[in-house]
């Protein structure tokens, strides 16, 4: 493997003999070894080794199991990619299984087969290629894709969802957009309603929490005439009106627990009942809902039906916020700025390098609906041709801790992150790029074929 970094293997094994008798049976490996879990977790954060071999039984309890669970856990969720083979003695086989339950990848039984395990070791390393390369491939499908609808987004985080909706769109079955508000909730229904079979047909919007209670089952159900006071004629409901098409259920967890009943019924049966009527209507639509609220935890206090949670969420898509998008707030602000420019006939042709940075460094919390408000108000208050972050009323945030890897894991986290916006800034133009990143062309390149971003 001239010219290639060896493959690195990590051995967590308090047997110092047999800790050099496994170190001396690897060839083609770079092998580091671990006597206790904190030696095998300094190895890990440093080198990211892709496979480790685990015996169980490590000091202080080295005749116990306890702390090599606690080291496999620690080192999953450190790298949760990293390829564990646990070591299981004779009689040992419960604690070999339960550590496979936990996520260690295989096992070996003691004492050891050099033999054996070298095969096992060669298969892990062999798997950990191929799912490193399958996000390489998975990621580069998820640039190259176009959107979905009208969404506007380059980051690989909201391109999975975008590729996610369009696998399901045609099966008929129910989606349950989950996210905060102001994410592209009813956006994205549009979209999967378009890319699906009923997309001749109509697409229904209700907007459950802004409809009081008393009346959001006419609304939804319709009314016959006399059903009430001021039912003067028989009203079709929203449900009636999606036949053959999709009803998108925006904020469905503010549904109130009596209607709750009837909207599992209709979901059951596929028939509703007008208020103030007795005849059966069946309806053929798709549904689609959003929330930004928590389900689980209203089922956990009884303010939402379990059935009827898992009638609406056969399939779940959860969409990032807007500051989990890198690059996202720079483009559609962009976007926002040439509509409302275009609309409002204001002579605004772009940003200030200061409300660029302002952008990038706003955490964003009421999303692209809070962002689309503040470019609009910025266009109308800009006083020349460029919008600043004065007209934004916008200034940097601090950067928000993470939990780390390593110091390499941080750098190349901090790179992709400034690459993405910087790209996002020149509309793709890889030169301006590299100028606002303070690198030359080459160097960009060479980051991008690094971290396989496509510009």
């Amino acid at each position: 493997m001239t010219g290639e970094a060896l493959p690195k293997l990590l051995i967590v094994e308090d047997d110092q003999g047999l800790q050099r008798q496994l170190r001396w049976a690897y060839e083609g490996y770079q092998v580091f070894c671990a006597s206790t879990r904190a030696e095998a977790i300094d190895i890990l954060r440093a080198e990211e080794p892709a496979v480790v071999t685990l015996d169980l039984g490590l000091p202080p309890d080295p005749d116990g199991t306890s702390e090599g669970f606690a080291a496999l856990a620690e080192i999953l969720t450190l790298k949760p990619d990293t390829k564990v083979i646990v070591a299981s003695g004779h009689g040992a086989r419960d604690s070999a299984l339960q550590a496979i339950a936990g996520g260690a990848w295989d096992f070996y039984q003691k004492p050891v087969d050099i033999d054996t395990l070298g095969l096992i070791v060669s298969r892990a390393f062999h798997v950990h290629a191929l799912e490193q390369e399958n996000v390489r491939l998975a990621r580069r499908a998820a640039a190259d894709a176009p959107a979905l609808g009208r969404m506007i987004s380059a980051a690989p985080e909201m391109l999975k969802v975008t590729q996610m909706i369009e696998r399901v769109a045609p099966a008929d079955v129910s989606v349950m957009l989950l996210g905060a508000s102001g994410t592209g909730k009813e956006l994205l229904a549009r979209g999967l309603h378009d890319a699906s079979p009923r997309k001749d047909e109509a697409f229904i919007a209700i907007n459950c929490a802004a409809i009081p209670e008393t009346l959001l089952e006419s609304e939804l159900f319709g009314h016959e005439k006399g059903a009430f006071t001021g039912a003067v004629k028989t009203t079709q409901g929203k449900i009636e009106q999606a036949q053959g098409g999709t009803l998108f259920l925006d904020e469905v967890g503010d549904i109130p627990l009596p209607l709750q009943v009837k909207l599992l019924r209709f979901i059951q049966e596929r028939v509703i009942e007008r208020v103030g009527g007795r005849q059966p209507i069946p309806v053929d639509t798709r549904i689609v809902c959003a929330t930004h609220q928590n389900l689980e935890d209203m089922i956990a206090q009884g303010s939402f039906r379990e059935d009827l949670y898992y009638r609406l969420a056969e399939i779940v898509v959860r969409i990032p916020s807007l500051s989990e998008r890198p690059g996202d707030a720079v483009l559609l602000a962009k976007h926002f700025l040439t509509r409302f420019a275009d609309e409002m006939k204001r002579p605004v042709t772009g940003y200030s390098a200061d409300a660029l940075a302002a952008l990038d460094g706003w955490g964003w919390p009421g999303n692209v609906r809070e962002l689309e408000n503040r470019v609009k108000r910025a266009v109308i208050m800009a006083d020349g041709k460029h919008v600043t972050a004065a007209d934004l009323d916008l200034t940097a945030a601090e950067p928000t801790e993470e939990t780390i890897l390593n110091l390499k894991a941080v750098r190349e986290a901090a790179d992709r992150v400034a690459i993405s916006r910087a790209i996002a800034r020149t509309e793709g133009n890889i030169t301006g790029a590299a100028k606002v990143l303070g690198i030359s062309r080459p160097t960009l390149y060479d980051l991008l074929k690094s971290y396989d971003i496509q510009a």
